[in-house]
């Protein structure tokens, strides 16, 4: 990784010593060392961990399974069951340095009070987002008249999480019709390449995925 943002394949790894998933490794570079964090589908705990070990973060997290809860827990971290449309209404304005959602906001019931919730509870938020305006799927639709099953996107329609499939362009036009400000986005290619999204016709074409650090205009 450059310290400027623009990385080549993610490098950082888990406590086991696998591969930190590309998008959580890039989202860790995000945040400073000691920053206070919530991260809301925080499944096993990887970011979490990581970000304790190498960073150490002040952490919590949500996680909607059981299973991922008692994972959390195991590893030491502190996090609770919860659903990030439902139980973001608790948490009080600006309680956290930083709110992150990674690979879920499109899986929620209603994006909008999500995404308006993350940049309330944090000074900023970084959310991580799949891509559906890429130029693999958009063929897939065109040439096999399908929904297309991706690396990325590998759910058939039938069993998908992702009810509100969005492009990078739609992400952005929600965050300035939110006046929510984007300091910082990156466009994730294939083989773990991240670079800095201008312009963006061709970044929701290219990209894979995205990150984007937000803030509220306040």
């Amino acid at each position: 990784m450059t310290q400027g943002g623009v990385s080549d394949v993610v490098d950082a790894v888990s406590e086991n010593g696998s591969p930190l998933r590309r998008d959580l490794a890039l989202i860790a570079e995000m945040i400073p060392p000691g920053s206070r964090v919530l991260d809301i589908g925080c499944a096993e705990g990887d970011l979490l961990h990581h970000l304790w070990h190498d960073k150490h973060i002040d952490g919590r997290g949500i996680e909607l399974s059981q299973a991922g809860v008692h994972a959390c827990v195991s590893r030491g971290l502190s996090v609770i069951q919860g659903d990030a449309d439902t139980d973001l209404i608790d948490y009080p304005d600006l309680s956290f340095d930083y709110a992150v959602l990674s690979q879920t906001l499109q899986a929620t019931r209603s994006p909008r009070d999500v995404l308006d919730n993350l940049v309330r509870i944090g000074r900023h938020a970084i959310v991580s987002v799949p891509n559906f305006g890429y130029w693999r799927v958009r063929l897939a639709l065109l040439f096999r008249g399908r929904m297309p099953v991706t690396p990325n996107l590998p759910f058939s329609w039938f069993d998908t999480p992702n009810i509100h499939l969005c492009t990078i362009s739609d992400l952005t036009a929600l965050c300035a019709d939110m006046e929510i400000i984007i300091e910082r986005s990156l466009i994730m290619f294939p083989r773990g390449v991240a670079k800095p999204m201008a312009p963006q016709w061709l970044a929701n074409l290219l990209g894979e995925g995205a990150i984007f650090l937000l803030k509220k205009a306040r």
